[in-house]
């Protein structure tokens, strides 16, 4: 082989221009920096819980999800052992970089529905994206219910301070 055509092949970093075996190691062990071997996985239901108490979090919304998802939620809260599901009323499709969610609330009554979501998504695009790295492409909000002021509540919704 010529001097142009050794310069011209890829060199072996264990091995030397002969291929002998004389060049010690220059290959970096680890492969950069600790942040970014391996690999980080979050489940839908992390994103879930993020958004659910995100949500929660803003004034007018009354409670989460559907009549019949709350009743169920009602019953049991009230079994032994059982827990509040933060969850409730939102569903999260997880990709490796990006997370879509949906949200069905309940809204107290005379508030603006249009405000009330608006700041549901900005609160919700915020909490997760600070805590997960994701990013949101979308927050689609389903309006189930209006909580009047003399209704009864199916259950006593606990503002999670």
């Amino acid at each position: 082989m010529t001097d142009t055509a050794q310069r011209n092949q890829p060199e072996n970093p264990l091995k030397g221009p002969e291929g002998d075996g004389s060049k010690t190691s220059t290959v970096r062990r680890g492969g950069g920096s600790p942040a970014s071997r391996g690999r980080t996985t979050i489940a839908d239901g992390v994103v879930e819980k993020i958004a659910g108490l995100a949500a929660r979090d803003v004034d007018g919304v009354h409670a989460m999800g559907s009549g019949l998802s709350r009743t169920f939620g009602a019953v049991r809260d009230r079994v032994p052992g059982g827990a509040k599901s933060v969850s409730r009323g939102v569903k999260a499709e997880v990709g490796e970089v990006q997370t879509a969610l949906d949200l069905e609330i309940v809204v107290d009554y005379g508030v603006s529905i249009a405000d009330v979501a608006r700041d549901v998504r900005e609160n919700v695009i915020s909490a997760v994206e600070r805590m997960t790295g994701l990013e949101v492409v979308e927050v689609n909000i389903a309006v189930s219910d209006v909580k009047l002021p003399d209704e009864e509540d199916d259950e006593p919704e606990q503002r999670l301070q």
